[in-house]
């Protein structure tokens, strides 16, 4: 169904080459553009969830801890590579929260802010609108979670689980040929997502745009927590969009993937 919606909406070959174009034309700030009223922006992003709730999915509490990382900013900064060999080591639900808060956890809060009300996290987000959601597979690397594929909720510092089971020969078929053995291969893959609602409600094309430019934010606090704690980091654009959204279990139009990062053994070769 999502598919053949989907091939009735892409462009023609003839227009595919202009289409960035477009988009960025569009998604320009104009002297004249009228901003909505904070009164109108609170109302709305009330009506938004903060983060998916998935109630039939009981919460599985993360340490309230973070796992140690070594060195200094500009060190880990600098040893951040991509693998060259790439095989799965066991992670600790420590490690993994760690991975995950500093990617995407919520660090204060700010309720008393009249502009921007909701908790503030580790990465900027145009008005403080968070539309990404962070899943991960587990194929049996995490300590303490079954297989399966998880949401990180960063209000409870838990993760559910939304699909249970041994998926790597769907994400195997939702990357593109080469990087296929990757499902295999990392210890944890994480999925970065939008819930473009969340930003464009406000910002219209450019909130696409801010949503894209935060995506980037969150997986460089992945490819630098994973380094700080001696792991290595794939960074995954080589992937078939509707497959990965129909494994997660999304729409595909308003919400969907947009960034994938791989954990894996931190040795060099």
């Amino acid at each position: 169904m999502l598919n053949s919606l989907w091939n009735k909406t892409e462009l023609d070959t003839d227009s595919a080459d202009m289409s960035w174009e477009q988009f960025h034309e569009s998604a320009k700030t104009g002297h004249y553009d009228a901003a909505l009223s904070n009164e109108v922006v609170l109302a709305e992003m009330a009506n938004l969830y903060e983060s998916l709730p998935y109630k039939n999915s009981v919460p599985i509490a993360l340490p309230s801890t973070l796992a140690p990382i070594a060195g200094a900013l500009s060190d880990i900064m600098q040893a951040r590579v991509t693998p060259r060999e790439v095989a799965p080591h066991p992670i600790s639900l420590t490690q993994l929260r760690t991975i995950l808060h500093l990617a995407y956890g919520e660090t204060r809060d700010n309720k008393d802010n009249p502009y921007a009300p909701r908790p503030f996290r580790t990465v900027p987000s145009g008005g403080g609108l968070y539309p990404l959601e962070l899943y991960f597979y587990n194929g049996g690397q995490v300590d303490g979670l079954a297989l399966g594929i998880y949401h990180y909720s960063p209000s409870l510092n838990a993760v559910q689980l939304t699909k249970s089971g041994d998926f790597t020969k769907e994400i195997a078929e939702g990357l593109v040929e080469f990087q296929s053995h990757l499902a295999s291969q990392l210890s944890v893959i994480i999925f970065i997502t939008a819930m473009f609602q969340r930003s464009v409600f406000k910002y219209r094309n450019k909130g696409y745009r801010f949503t894209l430019l935060e995506a980037g934010h969150v997986a460089q606090n992945i490819n630098l927590a994973a380094t700080g704690l001696g792991m290595g980091i794939m960074n995954i654009g080589g992937f078939y969009d509707r497959k990965i959204d129909d494994l997660l279990g999304l729409d595909g139009i308003n919400h969907s993937i947009l960034y994938m990062n791989g954990i894996c053994r931190g040795e060099q070769k």
